[in-house]
């Protein structure tokens, strides 16, 4: 049996192992505790929608004891590296990589050229997808779960902080027969802008998030009022840059964990408009996404128990602050 002691600051217990030898231990970790209790403040500011305040709140705790180590610390790829090649002469042999990384990038083109043909209906798009059996659906769910969690994660090591997610439960699945879900986060908010019309639509497919109205963007499209680069300044490449791997954090997921993608993803759409917006030429956007599925694909190997353990999170509903605190707990002892 074992007795809580209470001694000053430490918290300490009453261990009998069997040879009868008392071991005092600590019962828990001061900044564990610290940092669980400051996230809980962070929940509630999410949750009242003062999402700057919650914010700073992360900021302030950023790479302190007992705060967050991870937020924006990944370790990344430097930006004129685009390729797998280019990264092994640099000294990174990561060569087995290159079948994932070919896969993201056959998705995206995938995925654009579904965009670029003729509108699919609904009902088309449902006949599309699984029978609905149970099997299916359960492949579905876990699917979402880390197409989510691949936004999630790759988001907070980057240093954008989420601010709320949405995912299925079997329930929905049941009587839907497709997954739907999003993960929001702060500062990306151009993407209010009025080009892209922005409101909340259905959209089929595991890791389905917020779709783009197109009549309005489409119109400009081909009146060449996007094309110009005029829109380049609204955003940094910092934050472009963050963008692309959050965005693809989803895709990336579903290849590292299943080795296939659904396809039909509004991630892709949004993707190619916000680099179309931005007046990239299709050879400055085949660079820019190449080198983001590259790093994205590269944080997520590298902290695979996190991602895992988040979509475990998030499949049971827990609060934002909760998934981070899964997040820290999984580096502890580890390289960022």
């Amino acid at each position: 049996m074992n007795l809580p002691l209470h001694s000053g600051a430490f918290h300490l217990r009453h261990e009998f192992p069997a040879n009868g030898t008392l071991v005092l231990a600590k019962l828990k970790e001061p900044d564990a505790v610290r940092r669980r209790r400051a996230l809980r403040r962070v929940d509630r500011e999410l949750s009242k929608g003062n999402h700057k305040a919650a914010l700073t709140l992360v900021k302030q705790l950023q790479g302190k004891p007992g705060g967050l180590r991870g937020f924006g610390s990944a370790k990344q790829v430097h930006r004129r590296i685009s390729s797998l090649d280019e990264l092994k002469l640099s000294g990174i042999d990561i060569s087995y990589l290159q079948s994932l990384v070919d896969s993201i990038l056959n998705s995206i083109e995938r995925s654009i050229e579904f965009q670029l043909s003729e509108q699919v209906s609904v009902l088309e798009l449902k006949n599309m997808m699984h029978s609905g059996s149970y099997e299916s659906l359960c492949e579905d769910h876990l699917m979402c779960m880390q197409h989510e969690a691949g936004h999630f994660l790759v988001g907070y090591l980057l240093g954008v902080l989420p601010k709320g997610y949405k995912v299925s439960n079997m329930e929905a699945l049941r009587q839907e027969k497709f997954a739907r879900g999003r993960v929001e986060f702060l500062g990306f908010e151009f993407l209010r802008d009025d080009q892209f019309c922005l409101e909340c639509k259905g959209f089929l497919g595991a890791g389905a998030k917020v779709m783009i109205d197109t009549t309005k963007i489409l119109q400009n499209f081909s009146k060449g009022k996007l094309f110009d680069g005029a829109n380049r300044g609204k955003i940094s490449s910092t934050t472009l840059n963050k963008f692309l791997c959050v965005i693809l954090g989803g895709l990336a997921a579903e290849q590292l964990v299943f080795g296939y993608s659904e396809g039909l993803h509004s991630d892709v759409e949004k993707l190619n408009r916000v680099l179309k917006w931005l007046g990239f030429t299709k050879s400055e956007a085949d660079s820019q996404v190449k080198w983001a599925a590259v790093n994205t694909l590269l944080i997520l190997v590298r902290h695979q128990e996190a991602r895992s353990r988040v979509a475990e999170a998030m499949a049971l509903g827990k609060s934002v602050g909760s998934c981070i605190d899964i997040i820290e707990n999984t580096l502890i002892g580890k390289e960022i």
